[in-house]
């Protein structure tokens, strides 16, 4: 297997959902066979060593092409690629941690637990954010109380925007270890977990979003459920320096793809008409901020390639598009008329789809005070 493969194996698949557009932007909820296909295919492989079998190798090597992917995905089902997404960039808090941790048996014990669930064709997903903790990890209230073994806890609290409940055999959070003061990363095996409470797993509210409709992002309750954290302790921020301009260029990637199959949409709609000044006028700037959209996207996908710390021009990157794409899809939206508001459009979804990008880690908030504070103002 290699990313020109499992490009060609996602595109087919993507291509398959496409056809059933219409029918998948109603859906509410996930199917287990679409990502049975994806696992077919390869897709979870991007998140697994190349010694071990996989194709990840680097973020300056691997960041391109798994966006590509992603990308390709997008175009087809965008709730799909956005869960999808979860999977690399949580796994990637292992994948980029210091190659001196290797030096320890449980780091590596750990890891070998986690790549070999990988290998398995098991899915990982996040649950990390809580009720009023604005995005910010650093703000976790779970508690986490200490087991037997150095790594075993049990988490207490409330979280939300679980993508891919249901679907994702692991998810990684967040929680505060008893007595410290900034919170832990760690991952729960969700694995035939009922959610009715008599496991420590209480489903509190089903995802019921205007956009990502189908993504199953509940928010769930946990009531002194295992858990495991990471073997590389007092890592919160580390992690989030290491992997943060992995993981806004992948989700960036799924609002690019589905700007891809807008644009595409939209020039068969119009291709038959005479635009007014006013439909040319609107169809010159959509053209144009998606060349913007496209060369931002880039931009993101070349300062990762540098090796360097680049979150605050991936957070650049990432805020611009979110902004550009919601600009394309409304204009779209004018110049093909009050049908784009029915339920038979595909461009209504995908507006409400593309405003997700503004809300997913960081929110809009938190995004520009993090760009205010890098760029000094005060």
């Amino acid at each position: 297997m290699n990313y020109t493969q499992l490009q060609a194996n996602v595109r087919s698949i993507a291509q398959t959902f496409a056809r059933d557009r219409s029918a998948r932007q109603l859906r509410r909820h996930l199917e287990r066979s679409d990502f049975d296909q994806l696992r077919e295919a390869g897709l979870p492989l991007v998140a697994l060593p190349k010694d071990k079998g996989g194709l990840w190798t680097s973020v300056p090597e691997s960041t391109r092409p798994i966006c590509e992917t992603l990308r390709i995905l997008g175009r087809g089902d965008s709730s799909v690629a956005l869960v999808c997404a979860m999977h690399p960039a949580v796994l990637s808090y292992w994948l980029t941690a210091p190659p001196e941790l290797a030096e320890r048996p449980l780091w590596r014990h750990q890891c070998q637990e986690i790549f070999s669930s990988v290998r398995d064709g098991h899915w990982w997903g996040t649950i990390t954010s809580e009720p009023g903790s604005g995005g910010d990890i650093t703000r976790s209230r779970t508690l986490a109380t200490h087991g037997e073994e150095e790594t075993s806890y049990f988490l207490t609290g409330q979280k939300h925007f679980g993508s891919g409940s249901g679907i994702m055999a692991f998810m990684v959070t967040t929680a505060l270890p008893e007595g410290a003061d900034l919170p832990e990363w760690f991952f729960v095996d969700l694995r035939d977990v009922a959610w009715d409470g008599t496991r420590g797993v209480t489903l509190t509210a089903e995802w019921d979003g205007h956009g990502m409709i189908a993504t199953q992002s509940h928010s769930l309750a946990f009531d002194h459920f295992p858990a495991t954290r990471m073997a590389w302790s007092h890592s919160l921020l580390p992690v989030a320096a290491n992997a943060g301009g992995f993981i806004g260029c992948l989700f960036t990637s799924v609002i690019v793809g589905i700007i891809d199959a807008a644009i595409e949409a939209a020039r068969k709609h119009i291709e038959p008409r005479e635009l007014g000044a006013y439909e040319q006028t609107e169809w010159t700037r959509a053209q144009m901020e998606t060349w913007l959209l496209n060369q931002a996207f880039e931009g993101m996908l070349r300062a990762i390639e540098t090796g360097t710390d680049v979150r605050n021009e991936v957070l650049t990157g990432k805020t611009v598009i979110a902004e550009l794409s919601e600009q394309v899809l409304t204009r779209l939206g004018r110049i093909i008329g009050g049908s784009t508001l029915g339920r038979r459009s595909p461009f209504g979804f995908w507006l409400n789809d593309v405003r997700a990008l503004g809300f997913l880690r960081p929110p809009w908030p938190l995004a520009f005070q993090t760009l205010a504070t890098s760029t000094g103002a005060k």
